[in-house]
């Protein structure tokens, strides 16, 4: 048997995601940093950890958003997932996540936090399921996902990219 996305989905059952995709909390870490150890920027506590199976089907993708954390992605089954990354400067950074290093791939990727970032499977990709790990763990006070016309008015020179990547 051939194990295509909808296998994925149901056997790990995810859900959709609020940034496109669909995901399953599997790990949040008991161990609590209080919000005293935490940079300025984080609202209260966070627990140390966080993981999430999350898979991007063929013509899908994750909306450009950034969190407080940093956040790395684990291939996992499936093709190659294109991880676009801005930074405060407006430098792009195409990440290959995948398991062909011949073309580039590599099998984690971290996100610096604070970075905006999206992502879609590569051109001829049916799907891409992965993990994401994120430390100090994910809160949803920490996310913020891109207003499509802000951040194309803030990083004109990659307009283009981010309509693409943005929240129908």
């Amino acid at each position: 048997m051939t194990k295509d996305a909808q296998y994925w989905i149901q056997e790990l059952n995810l859900r959709e995601h609020v940034e496109g995709g669909y995901y399953r909390e599997i790990y949040r870490s008991s161990l609590i940093i209080p919000q005293s150890g935490l940079p300025f920027a984080f609202a209260g506590d966070r627990h140390a950890s966080t993981s999430i199976y999350f898979l991007l089907k063929s013509g899908s993708h994750s909306a450009f958003h950034r969190i407080l954390s940093d956040e790395t992605w684990h291939f996992y089954s499936g093709g190659c997932l294109l991880i676009y990354e801005m930074n405060y400067h407006g430098l792009l950074r195409i990440h290959r996540l995948g398991n062909n290093p011949e073309k580039d791939e590599r099998f984690q990727v971290t996100i610096e936090a604070g970075n905006w970032f999206g992502a879609r499977p590569d051109n001829g990709t049916d799907y891409a399921l992965v993990g994401c790990t994120v430390a100090p763990g994910f809160d949803f006070a920490d996310f913020e996902l891109a207003n499509a016309a802000e951040l194309s008015n803030q990083f004109p020179t990659h307009r283009n990219l981010i309509m693409e990547l943005s929240v129908k």
